[in-house]
């Protein structure tokens, strides 16, 4: 192997790491659309109020999920417009409105996070126990190094 340097390895690790995500999202985001007719967002907004087992701000749904208010408001709509959420305004300010999921989008969740969890299970079914602690702390690691938006580390690199 010719000489690299760490810093290009560290760039080549970016991007397999990318690489692999864009590979998994779309396998997953094909899996939905083919075998549950629904969209990837559509199961991302379920999951987070699944997770959230109580209303929550669509403020804060669009902070669970990074994206904007925008974004997570014509996910939300369709859903509504499915039967699969509701929205629920808030009592004390008429303007805050809260999203849950239905009995009808917790049940559809449910099916649909057992599908996509088998899914992910196959794409990584050749990594064991070790291998998934491994890449776990590594991750952390990494994790950890990145600056906040808007922290000053960023615009030191240049």
């Amino acid at each position: 192997m010719r000489d690299v340097t760490l810093s290009r390895r560290r760039l080549r690790t970016w991007i397999r790491l990318l690489r692999l995500t864009r590979k998994t999202e779309n396998t997953l985001r094909e899996y939905m659309r083919v075998s549950h007719g629904t969209t990837l967002p559509r199961f991302d907004v379920m999951a987070a109020l699944y997770r959230a087992d109580a209303p929550i701000k669509m403020s804060a749904l669009s902070q669970m999920l990074l994206v904007s208010n925008g974004n997570a408001s014509t996910v939300v709509d369709r859903l509504e417009k499915d039967g699969l959420v509701i929205r629920i305004a808030a009592a004390n300010d008429r303007r805050v409105v809260n999203v849950t999921l239905s009995d009808k989008g917790r049940t559809q969740f449910e099916d649909l996070a057992a599908g996509h969890e088998a899914l992910v299970d196959r794409i990584f079914a050749g990594l064991g126990p070790e291998d998934l602690d491994l890449i776990r702390d590594l991750l952390h690691r990494a994790e950890a190094e990145v600056p906040a938006p808007g922290a000053s580390r960023v615009s030191d690199v240049t």
